[in-house]
């Protein structure tokens, strides 16, 4: 087996973050400046493959056009000629997601916090001309400061000057406006301000105001329910947040309650700091250069060969994957059910590592596909309900320590914690290393590192 270090232009490549469809997320290190950076990069076949090069493109321009505090940074593209590279802002405190899956329902101040950094972010981006039309949180990010930052701009549009109402019919199901699904057109600024109601909703109860697994399901749902405005808030709902959501899950989005009156409510005015960003002037000329000259303009790949087993992780990212220099996160093991990104350490050798993963895939029913210390683990059903996919990789940490990086790759977040997590992580104790209090200790973790 050998294993490779690889940089992009300036930047020192490490490991997968978080992958897609089309496209992978590696956390990356800028070698001059030594800032983190998360760093996604997409096939150009893939792109031409499936004609998304308008799209990509359209994605990474307003990424650049809405720079705002609580949405994340994009600092600049890349092209190598098979690759293109968006270099990102590197956020460690996972999604606002997996915090409610993690820890239930969030105290009312604190949801109060998040939403107000979210309607900073989604006006701003409105006064932009843009919507972002995939708000949930799951593309809500936390930083290490606790900080919440909007990501995602995939599916975004922006305003063309004479079109008043958008007809894309997209975004997360159980998310989406009720008029975004009745084909007459919709105005993408009340459609963003449903789905932040619907987020709001979901953080203070733990659970979505309208939630079916499968697609028909919600979409009945739709006509009857939702469309009529018909939910129940928990009892623990403060009387003033249930006014404001109320008055954003109104099912007509011209009566729906906008921005500013949202930021007049009562309950949202509590301790609010508003966030004025800087204005910069914006440069789009790295982006022309990816798409309008891509073989003459481009960056130098480099992967440096060695004899080994899997990836050493360096001290460093081992800092950045634990949020700082608190490293208790590689060993808790009631965070690693319910997160989906998941940890273990082991002092098996890697490849009894993956020999036990593939056993314990096969008798989960998944399929399973292993190339030198990554595995995909895939579970395809006949309807395709409840699909998804598993990526787990194994990295070296230390003398005889390794460590498995374990993340969705496909599927219903909310069924796969459900499904998937906890039943795998049972069935493979007899690899996984439990250390002492003492062990999970930072200072120890790095002596067990030099």
């Amino acid at each position: 087996m050998r294993k490779k270090t690889r940089t992009v232009g300036k930047y020192e490549v490490g490991r997968t973050i978080g992958q897609g469809t089309f496209a992978k997320v590696k956390f990356a290190r800028n070698s001059v400046s030594g800032e983190s950076v998360a760093l996604k990069v997409l096939p150009k076949a893939t792109i031409l493959k499936h004609r998304m090069v308008d799209q990509i493109k359209r994605e990474i321009s307003i990424m650049k056009i809405v720079r705002h505090p609580n949405i994340v940074r994009l600092h600049e593209v890349l092209a190598s000629r098979t690759k293109i590279y968006i270099i990102l802002e590197f956020i460690s405190g996972g999604e606002l997601f997996d915090k409610i899956v993690h820890c239930g329902r969030l105290p009312e101040n604190e949801c109060r916090r998040y939403f107000q950094q979210l309607i900073d972010a989604v006006a701003h981006c409105h006064s932009k001309g843009v919507y972002h039309r995939d708000l949930k949180p799951e593309n809500l990010l936390l930083d290490s400061y606790g900080d919440l930052k909007v990501s995602d701009f995939g599916l975004s549009a922006l305003l063309q000057q004479g079109v008043g109402l958008l007809h894309t019919t997209c975004g997360t199901p159980n998310y989406v406006a009720p008029e975004v699904l009745s084909n007459q057109g919709y105005d993408g600024a009340a459609a963003d301000i449903w789905s932040c109601g619907v987020i709001l909703f979901f953080i203070m109860a733990g659970y979505l105001p309208f939630y079916e697994i499968d697609i028909p399901t919600l979409y009945k749902k739709f006509n009857v329910q939702i469309s009529a405005g018909q939910f129940s808030s928990p009892f623990w709902f403060s009387p003033e947040a249930n006014s404001l959501i109320k008055k954003i899950l109104d099912p007509n989005p011209k009566t729906r309650i906008q921005i500013e009156g949202i930021k007049k409510h009562p309950w949202f005015k509590k301790n609010y700091l508003p966030v004025k960003p800087s204005e910069e002037e914006v440069n789009l000329d790295d982006v022309r250069a990816v798409f309008d000259d891509i073989e003459d303009q481009y960056v130098s790949e480099q992967s440096v060969a060695k004899e080994g087993g899997p990836l050493m992780m360096n001290a460093f990212e081992m800092i950045t994957l634990s949020q700082g220099l608190n490293l208790s996160s590689l060993f808790d093991r009631q965070q690693d059910y319910v997160k989906r990104q998941t940890r273990f350490v082991s002092r098996k050798p890697p490849r009894d590592i993956i020999s036990s993963v593939e056993a314990v895939a096969e008798s989960m029913g998944l399929k399973v596909h292993t190339r030198n210390y990554k595995t995909r683990l895939e579970r395809i059903s006949a309807n395709k309900v409840g699909e998804f996919a598993v990526v787990l990789e194994v990295f070296e940490v230390a003398p005889s320590l390794f460590m498995a990086d374990v993340r969705k790759a496909s599927g219903d977040t909310l069924e796969y914690h459900k499904q998937f997590y906890k039943n795998f992580c049972t069935k493979l104790e007899n690899i996984i290393w439990k250390p002492t209090e003492d062990v999970a200790n930072p200072s120890v973790l790095r002596s067990l590192t030099c």
